[in-house]
């Protein structure tokens, strides 16, 4: 899933791996999802399963850059930018792997043989690294998310699982999703499937975060179930609190629709860069966590 293009605004690569997937694998799972897809769903994805009470929103996009003019580079979302980065891409002429340049005013522009067209994507080049202790590559936000919302529906039998779109530049999908969650299976809380950050307070190999704050305010009481949720089942975690970032609870919040909500999601280091790092340990924590919780909340 790393070495698939799918900037926000251009996912449609990831949703055609993802219901690929879906079809090729889901026949081996507890309970046959309903699959919503199409016009009114962009390139979003929605997974229903039995019942729902909950659901799991993992964004599909990822950060990268467009070509603009003479050059330059307009970011999407927010990637770390160095120079000699390797970029990617493909336009009407053919495939394309070039250099970022970073100028001391932090103006960006590609090296490269020729002229690429206007308005292309161009992402990190993917280097998968694995090692005993730690995966390694560029986005892992939100690959990770997204493969940690496909194994939990291995087993799952009651929920609804939100692939969306746009998250890193902004959002923009997660509002009608919510509209369609809300009114056809009047579920109201959620669960975000993403990767957050290694810091002074949130460490390697400790276990997956459940966030009680970042730039957006979950409900208090909904957190305080999830943790003691995880308390009784004696699982392993840790408590994130910050004052910067953001995910599609931010965009249930923004709803118009009375959407519970909690990051739940493992750390990474060297965060928006090619060489995002998560330990395997962690991962293995969130997926654990997820299962526990769809069960229960």
């Amino acid at each position: 899933m790393c070495s698939i293009q799918a900037p926000s605004g251009n996912e449609k690569a990831m949703t055609a791996f993802v219901l690929d997937y879906v079809k090729k694998n889901k026949s081996k799972w507890v309970v046959q999802p309903r699959i919503y897809k199409g016009k009114d769903f962009q390139d979003c994805l929605l997974l229903v399963f039995g019942k729902p009470r909950t659901a799991v929103f993992a964004h599909l996009d990822a950060i990268g850059f467009t070509v603009r003019y003479n050059k330059e580079l307009i970011k999407i979302g927010g990637p770390r930018t160095e120079n000699g980065y390797a970029l990617v891409g493909k336009d009407s002429i053919g495939k394309i792997e070039c250099r970022l340049n970073v100028a001391k005013d932090n103006k960006l522009s590609y090296t490269f043989n020729r002229e690429i067209d206007r308005g292309t994507s161009l992402t990190f080049k993917p280097d998968f690294r694995e090692s005993v202790s730690h995966v390694q590559c560029c986005y892992l936000d939100n690959r990770l998310g997204v493969w940690n919302a496909l194994k939990v529906a291995e087993t799952l039998k009651n929920g609804i699982i939100a692939f969306s779109c746009w998250e890193e530049q902004g959002g923009g999908s997660v509002e009608y999703l919510a509209r369609f969650i809300y009114k056809k299976f009047k579920v109201r809380q959620a669960l975000i499937s993403d990767i957050t950050w290694v810091t002074e307070g949130i460490k390697a190999g400790k276990g997956v975060a459940i966030s009680m704050r970042d730039s957006g305010l979950p409900r208090r009481s909904y957190v305080e179930k999830i943790i003691s949720i995880a308390q009784k089942n004696k699982l392993t975690f840790q408590l994130e609190v910050e004052g910067s970032g953001g995910s599609d609870g931010n965009a249930l919040q923004r709803s118009p629709y009375p959407f519970d909500w909690c990051f739940v999601g493992a750390p990474e280091e060297q965060v928006h860069s090619p060489n995002e790092k998560v330990h395997k340990d962690d991962i293995q924590s969130m997926t654990k966590m997820y299962q526990v919780l769809m069960k229960e909340l």
